[in-house]
């Protein structure tokens, strides 16, 4: 795959001759409707085999082989170019594809209502093939140890015709967050625990679930010990009956970080007790708080490399957002929050707008500024191509586990030729 980044004057036609492709095969590849019109800065998909490097200043053939894992000689080689050639900025060099690493990918499906819409079953349709796990969010825990389940309806049969595996999330959401009480009551009551545990193997078994995976956020510090236990034992009783168990956690950059989110997640003893764990290595720019965007690639990587003093980077789930965030400006605390929106429709706006989409190149982030119909000025954070292979990067350099999204039902389909792109999925045998 090709990540062309649109450039004034460029048309899909121009594109498709510079990489000798279709129009058609970049119109479906990245879902341009019809008339098919390009925005300045929106980054493009193009399904080639290989790629292209456009040089910049102080490339050489022997820096650019480095950068992408190849010989120098066997890159001018394919290039038609002597070891010996003095590159020029702009000359176009083309890459082969390179051996791809074993990923595990997972997705989050959040029905909303009381059955899955059309939607969203679609949703899931479209990205079972890329995926390992299915995560339906969430069976809730109830004050007396048993579960209150989400819809279902055919995830089963979606996980299954695509070889991925259910995962079963529980987390202490009560009344639409997370509940402190609620943890409480369950980390402080061994009998509860085991009530809990057993309506899980239960539900496993029943809804053909291989992985439980704890959310539990929000809880108080003073339960870190007591989350630690109740870990321990869910694990010693789902390993006997041949479950794994997973835990999502906060995005902490160090063990003494403090706060409500933080304390009780003990990145160290959890690694150590699960088989593998999602950082929730997003939110940075969040509807409530000022734009900001959603995961920026410095403070991924920081909870990233904190997360690996702490643990294998086999267990490591890297957590990405599928959304972006349209901010009215100007920003007021406690005022009208931003609205979740998905890449293509923020590549929508920009077009209807006719503005151009800019990259934070610091914090590997698209973003729009715009005025409304009504004078308002907003500014959209959001994922693209490039800021997606940004992580997909981090996630080989560092030889991480896989990816985690939250969640499915917002367009971004380049998001998902770049998996195939960059990874062997692992599948169910």
């Amino acid at each position: 795959m090709q990540i062309h980044v649109v450039k004034p004057g460029e048309s899909l036609n121009s594109i498709a001759q510079l990489y000798n492709t279709t129009t058609n095969m970049i119109a479906t590849s990245n879902e341009i409707p019809p008339p098919y019109q390009l925005v300045v800065g929106q980054a493009l998909v193009i399904p080639i085999v290989g790629s292209y490097y456009t040089v910049q200043p102080g490339d050489s053939l022997y820096r650019v082989s480095q950068r992408y894992g190849i010989n120098y000689q066997e890159l001018a080689r394919i290039n038609g170019l002597s070891p010996n050639t003095q590159l020029s900025v702009g000359q176009r060099l083309y890459i082969p594809p390179r051996p791809k690493q074993r990923a595990e990918i997972n997705a989050y499906v959040e029905p909303l209502t009381e059955t899955v819409s059309p939607a969203l079953e679609q949703a899931a349709t479209k990205a079972a093939p890329y995926l390992t796990y299915l995560a339906p969010f969430s069976y809730r825990i109830l004050r007396d140890g048993s579960l209150e389940a989400p819809p279902l309806n055919n995830f089963g049969t979606i996980a299954r015709n695509n070889r991925a595996t259910l995962m079963m999330v529980v987390t202490n959401l009560e009344e639409g967050a997370f509940s402190a009480e609620l943890g409480q009551l369950i980390l402080e009551n061994k009998e509860l625990q085991n009530k809990l545990i057993d309506n899980i193997i239960r539900t496993a078994k029943s809804e053909n679930f291989s992985d439980i995976h704890f959310d539990m956020e929000f809880l108080r510090p003073v339960d870190r010990e007591n989350y630690i236990a109740f870990l321990t034992l869910a694990k010693e009783r789902l390993s006997q009956n041949g479950l794994l168990m997973s835990v999502a956690l906060a995005p902490k950059t160090s063990a003494e970080q403090v706060g409500p989110w933080y304390e009780a997640h003990d990145y160290g003893a959890i690694g150590e007790i699960a088989d593998f764990v999602v950082l929730m290595t997003y939110e940075w720019g969040y509807s409530g708080g000022p734009p900001l965007p959603v995961s920026p690639l410095p403070n991924v990587r920081e909870v990233v490399e904190y997360a690996l003093t702490e643990m294998p980077a086999s267990k490591i789930m890297l957590g990405q957002n599928l959304y972006g965030y349209d901010w009215t400006l100007p920003f007021v605390q406690g005022g009208e929050f931003a609205k979740a929106i998905s890449p293509q429709r923020a590549i929508e706006i920009a077009r209807t707008y006719n503005v151009p989409i800019q990259y934070d190149e610091k914090n590997q982030a698209p973003f729009i500024e715009y005025t409304d119909e009504n004078g308002k000025e907003h500014i959209i954070w959001f994922e693209d191509a490039r800021s997606i292979q940004a992580k997909f990067d981090l996630v080989k350099e560092l030889k991480l586990r896989g990816v985690s999204y939250w969640k499915l039902g917002l367009a971004f389909p380049q998001n998902w030729l770049l998996i195939v792109d960059n990874f062997n999925v692992v599948k169910q045998q």
